[in-house]
């Protein structure tokens, strides 16, 4: 009996952390990635070019992503299932769409890395992120700000007159809509995924996607290559022979293999075990990259891979498949304009060399009928979707409504507009921002061009002054900026936001006296401010009682930051990233051993950036000692 392809509503119970609230400080500081090169010398000019063309410099108009931290608690998180009768993709719609078990139902094989527990660590660009499974990464270079954020999700009908379940959302990074159709015929070993990215802009735009595959980690990764371009978080890119299981197993430390694939093959990656049987994607042609990242076997990437989920549990790696041929690069996208493909993922067996598995792939899935499926998907791109199964941000929403855009098979309903949207549909609308209802915490800012030209002709009170800054200062008018801010200053019956902002212009030009200045009278303001223990003022006293102590102690203002440190809530001093802050601050004070009695009794900071070295820089100036492994987060 054929099993219909069907999608239903499910409940994925994991032990997970709550993810908290945004932090509510603009991101005005230079974007800390990892992921860049600083020597473009020797690699190929299409390469070099993309590699420097408009990396992305702000996280605006994205907030930023701390407030979790590492208690696991049982939590029921909402999913989508589709399965015919060969396979099950289990799909988290409030978690960037992220499809968490790919299950191959005749042999029972789970063909992904499945992670037990959701837990929030500091890898997306705004920081939320989760390992596992297979995520959509659109904007730029690293993981999506929509790794921990829901999109919309709808039943649409499919080419073979059964049912697809569509993803969409508007990427606020470069203000692009997006869509991903899963479609899994009946009787099919492959999950098809349709992908479009929109440009509906007069202008070009910088586009970036990478499909991360995560698989268990003792992984044969074959791919239809010889060589590799080999990153390392040093920040070199070279070119190498594609190495052997044998010498990734024994590699020391996290590194990015991105495969050279020749011009007219095949796309495809694969990730076998020792038995020959695993996981393998291909993709139309468009989809040109492929990658493998794996840990290293050194002490800092095993920590990491218990900090990313349960000690114990297995580890894993990463394959992917992206717009360029390496993950460094954005591409060109035309002003009103699109570009689409389709992916396949499905289950191999057979010998883990790179001609076996591209003979098997080709016998079980010839690279013809993915063109022809790509062929017959894209008319229903357009389709319009029918049940609504889950909904996204109102951002997009709020973008049409401004731009009056026409975007078939994506619909942005006005009935998604929330509370962040309210202000910004007000000054679309009457041309002026409403004065706040209650003293609270300043909401995010809008930075785009057409938002700024709508701060600079909206009346200027204080409140527009400030956010105009901000949508300024992205722009890289910094001096103008400042400007905006010190003006709202003379009749802003809340300074705290401006004085902050205008901290962070001082350390930017060096002026560091000044910029401790203003931290310390922000944060005075703040707590005279502040009317309650909530979320929003905990969060704000927490991120600007955090980046003030970091400011003080910079101009060695030790007890200026002690005076911070004791205004702050005392569950937050209790929280991990705020332990280390409390190291820091008595290594500052001269008492290193009572520092030390910090690390003794154990932190963890829940958003420990990806590569970060502060944990050891600290370390080694209390201590002689080799760093415990707990905090051995090196990556280089």
């Amino acid at each position: 009996m054929v099993i219909v392809t069907t999608i239903r509503r499910d409940v994925l119970t994991l032990p997970a952390a709550e993810l908290g609230p945004d932090n509510p400080l603009p991101p005005l500081r230079p974007l800390d990635e990892l992921h860049r090169v600083e020597d473009r010398d020797g690699l190929p000019r299409e390469m070099a070019r993309q590699i420097g063309y408009e990396p992305l410099r702000s996280l605006l108009p994205v907030p930023v992503r701390d407030g979790y931290e590492r208690v696991r608690e049982p939590r029921a998180i909402d999913s989508l299932v589709i399965e015919n009768d060969r396979l099950r993709a289990t799909v988290l719609p409030g978690l960037g769409g992220r499809i968490a078990s790919l299950l191959h139902k005749p042999t029972g094989r789970e063909l992904l890395y499945r992670n037990p527990v959701f837990q929030p660590a500091d890898f997306a660009l705004n920081g939320a992120w989760f390992s596992g499974g297979i995520e959509w990464n659109i904007g730029a270079t690293g993981h999506t700000t929509l790794a921990c954020s829901p999109l919309h999700a709808a039943r649409v009908p499919a080419p073979d007159g059964g049912e697809m379940l569509r993803l969409w959302e508007w990427e606020r990074l470069r203000d692009l809509p997006f869509q991903v159709d899963l479609w899994l015929p009946e009787g099919s070993d492959f999950l098809y995924v349709g992908v479009r990215v929109r440009n509906p802009h007069e202008k070009p735009v910088p586009a970036y996607w990478w499909s991360n595959i995560a698989v268990p980690e003792e992984r044969r990764v074959p791919a239809p290559a010889d060589e590799a371009y080999h990153f390392g978080y040093e920040r070199r890119l070279h070119r190498v022979p594609v190495p052997s299981y044998e010498e990734l197993r024994q590699h020391p430390y996290a590194a990015d293999y991105f495969y050279d694939v020749p011009d007219g093959r095949r796309r495809w990656i694969a990730a076998l075990d020792d038995e020959g049987h695993g996981l393998v994607q291909t993709s139309t042609d468009v989809l040109r990259g492929r990658k493998l990242f794996i840990w290293g076997a050194g002490r800092g990437g095993r920590r990491w891979q218990e900090w990313l989920t349960e000690p114990g549990t297995g580890g894993y790696c990463e394959i992917q498949a992206g717009l360029a041929r390496t993950q460094l690069e954005h591409v060109r996208l035309e002003a009103e304009s699109e570009v689409a493909w389709l992916e396949a993922y499905g289950p191999l067996s057979c010998a883990p060399e790179a001609g076996e598995v591209e003979a098997r792939l080709e016998a079980v899935l010839p690279r013809a009928d993915v063109d022809a499926a790509y062929a017959a998907w894209k008319p229903y791109a357009d389709t319009e979707p029918g049940e609504a199964l889950a909904t996204g941000s109102g951002w997009g929403a709020l973008e049409v409504l401004r731009a009056d855009w026409k975007l078939p098979g994506t619909p942005f309903d006005e009935s998604t507009l929330g509370e962040e949207q309210e202000p910004w549909l007000h000054l679309l609308r009457v041309g002026s921002l409403p004065e706040p209802r209650r003293v609270r915490p300043p909401g995010g800012t809008l930075v785009a061009p057409h938002w700024r030209d709508m701060l600079e002709t909206a009346p200027a009170t204080p409140l527009t002054e400030y956010h105009l800054g901000v949508a300024q200062w992205h722009a890289g008018d910094r001096a103008q900026a400042v400007r905006s801010w010190e003006r709202a200053l003379e009749l802003a019956p809340s300074v705290w936001p401006l004085l902050r902002c205008l901290a962070v212009a001082d350390r930017e030009i060096g002026d560091h006296e000044r910029a401790a200045d203003r931290y310390a009278e922000a944060f005075d303001d703040l707590c005279r401010e502040r009317r309650d223990a909530g979320e929003r003022w905990t969060a704000a006293t927490a991120a600007l009682g955090r980046e003030a102590i970091e400011a003080l102690l910079a101009v060695r203002r030790t007890r200026e930051a002690r005076s911070v440190w004791e205004r702050l809530h005392p569950a937050t001093r209790e929280r991990g990233r705020f332990r280390f802050v409390e190291a820091q601050l008595l290594c500052a004070e001269g008492r290193r051993d009572e520092a030390r009695a910090v690390f003794e009794e154990g932190f963890e900071v829940a958003d420990l950036r990806e590569g970060a070295e502060a944990v050891g820089r600290l370390w080694e100036r209390i201590s002689d000692e080799p760093l415990p492994a707990r905090y051995d987060f090196r990556m280089r």
